[in-house]
């Protein structure tokens, strides 16, 4: 599985984008703005999104990706979410207003697109990928993903705070590559806390919950730009020496649009 970091950003400044993965070329993780990178032809090969929940930083490239490519499909491009999700885009993005309604356009019985609503705990497969839907915590309705091929498992919390059951899924399983979210510094602890998002600290104490006999690479996403540096600074602190050293407790990584990794 090749996994393509599009966005990782929590925000948007030159050379940031916000957050998207595109997993082979067929199925989309969240549509930030990162997706705009994507040619024409990369677009319209995306069979599925896989969306998080209904923040604009994790949908802002959604209506305008499919205004783009719709007249090269042939079939609808199905989104993937949590009912809330679904909800939350037809009643504040696709409703004539802000966007066009394409579930209905060009016709109710042919649309541009279609929705599909997941359960937290949900497996299906698409794409020759198992998609598993797995818990987050956050202030709408959000979940995080883990998906696997015979040969990897590429897991990503979304957007969350603390998320004990999280954890309790993930050290069940056999895991390639984590991504977790770090919005926020120690020093705005307490607006990460009120927004449901992990600062340092809080990270440190989540990752612990990892048992002691798994180790596998986590990488650090959603940091908003004007904190990056911060939020580095703090997580090799308490990991206690540079990622990748010979003693760290995590292998520690950091994100960055661009990346491509062969799982």
């Amino acid at each position: 599985m090749k996994v393509r970091v599009l966005g990782c950003s929590g925000a948007i400044a030159k050379d940031c984008r916000t957050t998207s993965f595109l997993l082979d070329s067929d199925v989309l993780v969240d549509a930030g703005t990162g997706v705009g990178d994507l040619t024409m032809d990369e677009m319209a090969k995306i069979d599925h999104v896989l969306l998080t929940h209904s923040h604009l930083d994790h949908i802002a490239a959604l209506p305008l990706m499919i205004d783009a490519v719709a007249a090269r499909r042939s079939v609808p491009l199905q989104i993937h979410a949590l009912g809330g999700t679904i909800e939350a885009l037809k009643k504040h993005i696709f409703n004539n207003i802000i966007w066009p309604d394409f579930s209905r356009i060009p016709s109710p019985q042919a649309p541009f697109l279609s929705f599909h609503e997941l359960q937290v705990g949900e497996r299906l497969q698409l794409g020759g990928k198992g998609i598993e839907v797995l818990p987050a915590v956050h202030t709408v309705p959000a979940v995080g993903y883990a998906i696997s091929t015979a040969q990897a498992c590429w897991v990503f919390t979304g957007d969350t705070e603390r998320n004990p059951a999280f954890w309790r899924r993930i050290n069940q399983m056999d895991i390639s590559m984590l991504v977790i979210e770090t919005a926020f510094s120690n020093r705005e602890k307490d607006l990460a806390r009120r927004s449901l998002h992990l600062s340092p600290n809080a990270l440190a104490d989540e990752l612990d919950l990892i048992d002691k006999d798994k180790r596998f690479p986590i990488y650090i996403t959603h940091t908003k730009p004007a904190e990056t540096d911060m939020i580095m600074a703090e997580i090799q602190r308490f990991d206690q020496t540079q990622p990748f050293g010979p003693n760290v407790s995590h292998d520690i990584r950091w994100l960055h649009a661009g990346q491509e990794f062969e799982l």
